[in-house]
């Protein structure tokens, strides 16, 4: 490395927002998320600095990562960037940058970008990281098993769906009959909405899209399973719906096994228990893990230093109006907290964003603030297939063909942009009304990627410094194990 880079890495650098007026409110948002983007648009007209300081370059709509990962929908249509979003609002800066350090008794965030470390100083601060994947205790099982959190994780999901038919051809062309099994399984874990939805759009990819493609399999007769150790699928809408979405799903020939708990998984296949103890292994190549969450680690970072405690899951715990113990200017919102079992779902990181924001202004403008964030719950819905969803709606339940325009209404609603709300639009006409999905490209970068930097170990950190010097440093990297399946890592 580099000896400016080194020096870039020792010590931050201490940033005043291009614009800032001196002496203003300044406030700093974590996240570019449901939480982080409505907090900063409440904050368009007040009068203050607001800093946006994101991991990625997008605001991700993460209900639709399964239409990414399934091929009817292309990332950019359900990620736009952040700062095309808030381009006009004058009072807000965007920054890519990785948050290393929170510190509250000094007002203080640094953040890392490659090998570049920034301090920004906050009077007000909306930490709204999100969660990641859990793997409950068997973060190994993501090696072969991706979870649905990221652009990063659909298209690798693509990858290996896509990547499972194209193998599943060449085994039967080649004559390998004994491979097709495992092959042309898809394995879902977790009967959650996340994982219905995509167990619902693998059967329809299998059943209707690809049925025409391949000339050595019937694509029609994939094994599509989804698994869960609850007794209930879709347990948040109720016995009702939950019962509705399970027979949908195997009228469409999906295997809904439940009370069965993954005990472990490999490049090969899933093994699991069911109730009665018995133990069992479905062979599958392809597999796709919907079940659990688990806050960002910045929840421990603001545990640490104001006493709050964390849940199992790493949520912090809040006060009533979103901020910590002791810390009234520093409020958490979304996926991270945990109060009053509040769902995680997006108009519940919408709503705490928003009232975060007008909490600031209030005390900026002299006003009382509100002692409590009150959650409107706005209803839950899930699509199973094309024509067919189930929506929760306060005491209203729906299910079938009104649920899912109800679900295309809402979710058209709450795309970020009307250049992607149209796109989404065309994209679902060709998609649902017809048979075709016009994002099925994958590349088998896509597949690798993450292994091959999980290979380069947690102390691993980009840099800019890619000169000769760098691949000896680092090791070289090969494809895990020289596999030929593309899928099979």
């Amino acid at each position: 490395m580099s000896d400016s880079l080194q020096d870039q890495r020792d010590s931050a650098v201490v940033a005043v927002p291009d614009g800032a007026v001196p002496g203003r409110h300044r406030v700093v948002i974590i996240g570019s998320g449901f939480g982080g983007l409505f907090s900063a648009r409440a904050l368009a007209d007040a009068d203050v600095d607001v800093t946006l300081i994101s991991s990625t370059t997008h605001h991700l709509f993460q209900p639709l990562l399964y239409q990414v990962a399934t091929g009817i929908l292309s990332e950019g249509l359900i990620a736009p960037a952040t700062r095309e979003v808030l381009a006009k609002q004058g009072n807000v800066e965007v920054v890519f940058g990785h948050v290393r350090e929170i510190d509250l008794a000094a007002r203080t965030v640094v953040a890392e970008a490659l090998s570049a470390r920034t301090t920004y100083s906050f009077d007000s601060l909306i930490v709204a990281a999100g969660a990641g994947q859990s793997y409950f205790g068997h973060p190994e099982f993501a090696r072969f098993a991706p979870g649905m959190k990221s652009i990063d994780d659909a298209l690798e999901l693509r990858g290996r769906i896509f990547g499972a038919f194209e193998m599943a051809e060449i085994a039967a062309a080649s004559g390998r009959e004994a491979d097709l099994e495992r092959l042309m399984t898809f394995v879902v874990v977790g009967a959650g909405a996340t994982g219905v939805e995509m167990a619902g759009q693998i059967a329809e990819l299998s059943k209707r899209t690809l049925r025409h493609d391949f000339r050595n399999i019937a694509s029609k007769n994939a094994r599509i399973v989804l698994l869960d150790a609850a007794d209930q699928v879709l347990p948040a809408f109720g016995d009702h719906l939950g019962d509705k979405a399970r027979k949908r799903l195997e009228s469409m020939g999906v295997e809904v096994q439940l009370g069965a708990k993954v005990i472990d998984l490999d490049a090969d296949g899933i093994e699991v228990e069911d109730p009665d103890g018995t133990r069992r292994r479905v062979e599958a190549l392809c597999k796709v893990w919907a079940a659990g969450v688990q806050a960002s680690e910045l929840g421990r970072t603001l545990s640490e230093q104001s006493g709050a405690e964390l849940d199992r899951a790493g949520r912090i715990h809040v006060q009533p109006d979103l901020t910590l113990p002791g810390y009234p200017n520093v409020y958490v919102v979304g996926d991270m907290i945990t109060l009053d079992n509040l769902p995680g779902v997006a108009q519940v990181a919408i709503q705490g964003g928003r009232f975060a924001a007008k909490q600031i202004v209030r005390r900026l403008q002299g006003e009382a603030t509100q002692e409590k964030f009150s959650y409107f719950d706005k209803g839950s819905m899930a699509t199973i297939s094309r024509f067919s969803a189930v929506a929760s709606v306060g005491r209203l339940r729906f299910s079938g063909f009104v649920a899912w325009l109800m679900w295309l209404a809402v979710h058209l609603f709450y795309i970020i942009g009307f250049k992607s709300q149209i796109g989404t639009f065309f994209h679902w006409a060709v998609s649902f009304l017809g048979r075709q999905r016009g994002e099925r490209t994958f590349t088998e970068q896509q597949i690798y990627a993450r292994l091959a930097i999980d290979r380069l170990g947690s102390d691993f950190r980009p840099s800019a410094d890619l000169g000769p010097a760098a691949p000896a440093a680092t090791g070289a990297i090969d494809r895990p194990d020289d596999r030929s399946d593309p899928s099979d890592a």
